[in-house]
């Protein structure tokens, strides 16, 4: 019985992926390039086996050099591990490399992107991992990764495609994360016609408190979640009958942030 040779209408099989970038790798002396990615890819290495992944380089066409970073093809069965455990232990690898690096090597700070779909090897025909790179690329990864090296001092921000998180997280796949631990949002690229929705995770950040970060405009309340708004008839903000807020400040004001819209303000700078 012979076989029919492959097709181009043939769907190739399924892979899971995991492609990370290190955060201004471009700006770091020539000197120290190699070193650091060599430090990158002993971490990723301890990682995998931490978590008892095979090392992709073990397989032909699995493991993808990009310079500053690197793109993982694993067996699709793999994908809720490259979710829950790898980010947590990912972060906390990082974490470690930064407190034992030498004095005046860089930190490594990383983005990731995890996604799965067809995609044959060795020769990476498929759009899966144009996809993955276009997440990896995506603004509001970036933007989440700013975000915890300001507000938390984090090193790792990574991104899920919804085709990853629907199979992993929403299917009870990730024993210690749920859909509370991410942040569901938009993937765009400037300069490509890419838009797909996707999940932000940050370890040791909330979604509450990455979302006014990756959606400044949105208005909060005190809370950092979206505040209603306010009513326009009798008793709202917009009415004129309602009367003024009043604040009292029992003390010199130094570099002080009042929470709220103020419209009018009317300052009396007597003693009480």
């Amino acid at each position: 019985m012979s076989i029919a040779p492959p097709s181009s209408l043939d769907v190739p099989p399924e892979q899971a992926l995991l492609a990370v970038d290190m955060q201004g790798y471009s700006q770091v002396q020539e000197a120290k390039m190699a070193p650091l990615r060599s430090d990158l890819d002993d971490v990723l290495t301890n990682v995998l086996a931490h978590i008892g992944l095979q090392d992709p380089r073990e397989r032909p066409g699995a493991f993808k050099d990009t310079g500053d970073g690197a793109i993982l093809v694993m067996p699709a069965k793999d994908i809720a591990r490259l979710v829950d455990p790898l980010l947590e232990h990912l972060h906390a690898a990082l974490v470690r490399y930064d407190r034992e690096r030498l004095a005046g090597a860089p930190a490594i700070r990383l983005r990731a992107a995890v996604h799965v779909g067809p995609l044959s090897l060795p020769n990476h025909r498929g759009d899966a991992i144009n996809e993955v790179c276009r997440l990896l690329d995506s603004q509001v990864v970036r933007t989440a990764l700013t975000a915890a090296r300001e507000h938390r001092r984090g090193l790792l921000a990574a991104v899920v495609s919804e085709a990853a998180f629907r199979r992993t997280v929403r299917a009870g796949r990730t024993p210690d994360l749920d859909e509370e631990h991410f942040l569901r949002a938009t993937a765009r690229v400037d300069g490509k016609a890419f838009e797909e929705p996707c999940w932000l995770f940050v370890p040791q950040m909330t979604p509450k408190a990455l979302d006014p970060l990756i959606n400044p405009d949105a208005p909060e309340d005190e809370g950092g979640t979206a505040a209603p708004t306010p009513p326009s008839g009798p008793g709202g903000q917009g009415d004129p009958s309602r009367p003024p807020a009043v604040f009292q400040f029992m003390g010199d004001m130094t570099d002080t942030t009042v929470i709220n819209k103020v419209g009018t303000m009317r300052i009396d700078r007597r003693r009480i």
